[in-house]
């Protein structure tokens, strides 16, 4: 076992975009269990847009992480050292240390894994809490219908990716939103949305009307503006919006320039019904039986494809994540710590 252990400190509050002197990497000793602890060494690191808003100091759903605090985060571990009945050395569990190699736990709280299921890294992911929110975002809040048309921005994401993929299972039609012809490529290639308009595209409005020519009924909305001034005019009566990101927001230091769309927007809420519902995947908790009933068959069927975008090692999880605000991942961000 190595002497030292490392870890990812934020350092100071971004102001806008988050850049590389707001992380700091330190060194520390390897902590030891003691009695009733185990000591786990991470070996992946789940890296989401969430993150950004705990880097902020500002009222949300969530405590922010201290200034000198290690940047939190899901987790894969190995246990290296047990103090605990309940788990041997050598079991790989499902934790939330955040961004270290090593950290003593209680052993509350935690999920233990088999790799010979499924690769330990999909716990962080389709498996995991993006997959779970994919599932009860569209299922509970979108409640897609067979023939209905669900538009979902971010489509090659780790969330999006899965959103229009179990939309096609439920019957109705899925269009994606993605940055890029590679991404709209995938998703319409690999995971068999029926559509997919690249919103950097100049007429990126005038595709997604063509796309979407009965309109849009569910839109699981991931990005925020500009993307959703462009399906705004497209909604049907009675259409659901689960709003579960708005990564493109997350930046920003000031309102974006424009009219005030406000109006526009409670217009459209009122004449056309829409149900538009923020969430998080923690409110539908008690659908997890479910979620884990019907993933792992859709998968193994062949009906739910999913992709992985591995960083190497802790010290390049800050540029990662940069990178994840960003748009530059491709699929669902993950940083391997240790084999």
């Amino acid at each position: 076992m190595p002497e030292t252990a490392r870890r990812i400190v934020l350092a100071s509050r971004p102001v806008g975009e988050p850049k590389p002197s707001d992380f700091r990497l330190e060194e520390f000793a390897v902590p030891q269990p003691g009695p009733g602890e185990i000591l786990l060494r991470t070996k992946f690191l789940s890296l989401d847009p969430y993150m950004r808003g705990r880097m902020s100091d500002a009222p949300s759903y969530a405590k922010p992480v201290g200034v000198d605090e290690v940047m939190e985060g899901g987790t894969v571990n190995e246990v290296v050292a047990s103090n605990n009945d309940r788990y041997a050395v050598g079991d790989i569990v499902l934790a939330h240390t955040g961004w270290q190699t090593h950290a003593v736990s209680k052993g509350i709280g935690l999920r233990k894994l088999d790799p010979g299921v499924a690769p330990v890294s999909t716990a962080l992911g389709v498996l995991g809490m993006t997959g779970m929110t994919a599932y009860t975002g569209l299922l509970e809040i979108g409640q897609p219908k067979e023939g209905e048309t669900v538009v979902v921005s971010a489509a090659s994401g780790a969330v999006g990716s899965v959103v229009g993929q179990i939309a096609r299972i439920k019957g109705a039609r899925a269009v994606g939103i993605a940055g890029g012809p590679d991404k709209c490529r995938y998703v319409t290639g690999e995971l068999g949305f029926d559509a997919c308009v690249d919103h950097r595209a100049a007429d990126f409005p005038e595709q997604l009307k063509a796309a979407c020519p009965k309109g849009v009924d569910v839109y699981f909305e991931n990005v925020g503006v500009p993307v959703f001034d462009a399906v705004l005019p497209l909604f049907n009566p009675f259409a659901r919006i689960p709003v579960c990101g708005l990564i493109a927001q997350y930046n920003m230091t000031e309102l974006p320039p424009g009219p005030d769309r406000v109006p526009l927007l409670l217009r459209n809420v009122l004449t056309k019904r829409l149900t538009m519902r923020g969430f998080i995947v923690t409110d539908f908790a008690a659908k997890f039986p479910d979620f884990i009933r019907d993933m792992p068959q859709w998968i193994k069927e062949g009906r739910i494809k999913y992709r992985e975008d591995i960083a190497e090692g802790l010290e390049n999880a800050p540029q990662a994540f940069m990178g994840l605000l960003r748009g530059k991942n491709f699929g669902k961000q993950l940083v391997r710590i240790a084999e």
